[in-house]
């Protein structure tokens, strides 16, 4: 897979790329230190838009999570993971609402290929941190994670359209869901689109944050 890295401290850049490059797991496109940066790579031309973007939350100027906003805009098919230092609450609910494919904290770079296979596979990444601070009150609150009618996920959605929810929000994705239950991929794929529908939701990150608030 071809990734971009940002980060404000060069030092993380290149030890990153010189990971993941050593190991086979990717080829590093490009590295930035600031979302302004970022941005203007991104978009230079095809050949610089990664396969995924992995970027930092807190940088000067522009920062990660205005970046990550940014670049969605104008690419909604863009893949992008955060790595950071920062388990904060509303950082990680602000990512997510984002669209993002996932919210690393940096405590362990043996975690960042897997984890980048993992969205180059369909699945959104959530450390169980991550996933603990996504049970507060800044998901709860969030416009963008909650469903529209406001009524809870039991009195919508059937029994084995709960049962593949719980599944998105453990981060499986639809191969391994389908693994479980016994089903085909497609069927998987219909019935989380239905339950976005009756949710009122526009992606499985959003579905799983709603599940994970609901059950915490």
């Amino acid at each position: 897979m071809r990734i971009a890295i940002v980060d404000d401290d060069p030092i993380v850049c290149q030890s990153l790329a010189t990971i993941l490059s050593a190991t086979n797991t990717a080829d590093v496109l490009w590295t930035a230190n600031d979302g302004d940066m970022a941005v203007t790579r991104y978009f230079s031309g095809p050949s610089n838009h990664p396969d995924v973007l992995l970027i930092d939350v807190q940088m000067p100027g522009k920062d990660g999570l205005q970046a990550a906003h940014e670049i969605l805009q104008k690419d909604p098919a863009a893949r992008i993971l955060f790595l950071t230092t920062f388990a904060d609450q509303s950082y990680i609910a602000q990512a997510m609402a984002l669209g993002a494919k996932g919210y690393l904290i940096k405590q362990d770079v043996a975690a960042v290929g897997p984890a980048l296979q993992a969205v180059m596979a369909g699945q959104v990444v959530l450390g169980a941190e991550v996933l603990g601070k996504l049970t507060g009150s800044q998901v709860a609150e969030s416009d963008e994670a909650a469903n529209e009618s406001g009524k809870p996920i039991a009195s919508l959605l059937n029994e084995r359209e709960q049962e593949i929810a719980a599944l998105v929000a453990e981060g499986l994705d639809n191969r391994d869901i389908a693994a479980r239950l016994c089903l085909s991929e497609g069927t998987v794929r219909n019935r989380i689109s239905a339950a976005l529908d009756k949710l009122g939701l526009t992606n499985r990150t959003q579905l799983a944050i709603e599940w994970i608030r609901e059950h915490r």
